[in-house]
């Protein structure tokens, strides 16, 4: 540790004039930029930055707790990937697409209603089979509830609790599947935090999430995301994004790796709750999103 705390005070002593103290203040500019973006909204937000390279990191309300929405499905697809890691199933193999599941509240069954889902197609497949790595693809790409609930019941959502835990979560919770009312009405929900998310994209940026082979599916997954207003609104084209979204009634997220051009990458978390004026807060957050993005290829936010 010493070592290393000496190493770094020898680098930033023989970086030219002004360097050091400058990105320091650079960071200080971005974060009061940020603020400043987030405070023309009315709503609630968190950020979490991380860049993958230098180690420069930006907190916003990053513990704060927010309804997980759709962002949840992160963990239950590295779960996935980590069972089938060690044997327990196959990706290759089928499952029955089938519309019925268990409240945690009492195990009473309910089902998803086509109509309330981002991607209605699968339901025309009920009776059917799919493969696992099709559901989960679908599941992230697409954000379809009822892939969802098909690959929670088989990981088990006990396991996935269990495997973000040992990666350092403190305030995610993967409680259920999607559209469970009864466990809604009764407050046992999946949140999450900026902090917490970000935590689990490193460790898929960095191959450490399962594996390296199973990181790097989980990213190739990730940049075929469908859903794009926010990080990746507006930024450049050949800027690479694998991220994911989450939207309910009154939150908007969106979580994810962002690649640049020259190789270098960093970790976004934007999270939001108690929207009044959706459209404005997902612009605003697409605002964020460049602002960072600015900083990291320039060296400052404007």
């Amino acid at each position: 540790m010493c070592k290393l705390l000496i190493g770094f005070i020898l680098f930033a002593m023989q970086l030219p004039d002004g360097l050091y103290a400058q990105q320091k203040h650079n960071m200080r500019t971005l974060k009061k930029e940020i603020i400043e973006e987030f405070s023309s909204q009315k709503e609630d937000f968190a950020l979490a930055f991380y860049d993958l390279q230098s180690g420069k990191h930006l907190y916003i309300n990053q513990n704060q707790v927010f309804h997980a929405a759709s962002t949840m499905k992160v963990p239950v697809m590295i779960e996935v990937f980590k069972q089938d890691h060690e044997g327990k199933f196959n990706l290759n193999d089928s499952l029955k697409v089938e519309n019925h599941f268990k409240s945690i509240v009492d195990n009473s069954v309910y089902q998803l209603d086509s109509l309330d889902d981002s991607y209605s197609p699968l339901y025309h497949k009920t009776g059917q089979k799919k493969s696992i790595y099709d559901l989960t693809y679908l599941m992230i790409i697409h954000s379809s509830n009822l892939a969802t609930n098909i690959v929670i019941d088989l990981v088990g959502a006990k396991n996935v609790m269990k495997t973000i835990q040992k990666m350092g979560v403190k305030k995610m919770k993967v409680l259920r599947g999607v559209e469970d009312q009864k466990a809604f009405d009764l407050g046992l929900n999946n949140v999450t935090s900026a902090r917490d998310l970000m935590l689990l994209l490193k460790e898929i940026a960095l191959g450490k999430a399962v594996s390296r082979p199973a990181s790097d599916s989980m990213i190739h997954i990730l940049l075929d995301q469908k859903f794009n207003e926010i990080i990746p609104a507006l930024l450049p084209q050949d800027v690479r994004v694998a991220h994911k979204t989450g939207n309910i009634t009154g939150v908007d997220h969106d979580a994810g790796i962002v690649f640049l051009p020259d190789g270098r990458k960093y970790i976004l978390v934007l999270l939001s709750k108690n929207l009044q004026d959706e459209k404005s807060s997902i612009s605003a957050m697409a605002r964020v999103s460049r602002l960072v993005y600015d900083f990291e290829m320039h060296g400052k936010s404007k």
